[in-house]
């Protein structure tokens, strides 16, 4: 049961590092609620690690309070969200936008 909550604060990091990739190239939040965070944060990288940190601690609170279901769905969105991500940003460097 361990396990869970370590896999869901991985994807959680690994979320965190794919979004400051895309930030580096110029490409916007496409999460209002993170793009809410990062625009009002003293700098980007504060705000998106402000909510990084909100969506462990409700990890932690799924995982303390057995809501082991909810936790592995989480897992499984998030896996699915870092996944797509990096194809975007191998097919993002592969293939660049022209600019006109």
């Amino acid at each position: 049961m361990t396990n869970i909550f370590i896999q869901y604060t991985y994807l959680q990091l690994l979320d965190l590092l794919t979004t400051l990739a895309f930030l580096i190239q110029g490409v916007r939040e496409g999460n209002p609620l993170v793009r809410l965070a990062i625009d009002f944060a003293p700098n980007p990288v504060s705000g998106l690690l402000a909510i990084k940190m909100c969506a462990v601690l409700l990890g932690f609170y799924c995982w303390r309070n057995e809501k082991i279901p909810l936790l592995r769905r989480m897992n499984v969105f998030f896996a699915v969200l870092v996944a797509w991500n990096l194809v975007a940003l191998v097919l993002g460097s592969v293939f660049p936008a022209r600019l006109a």
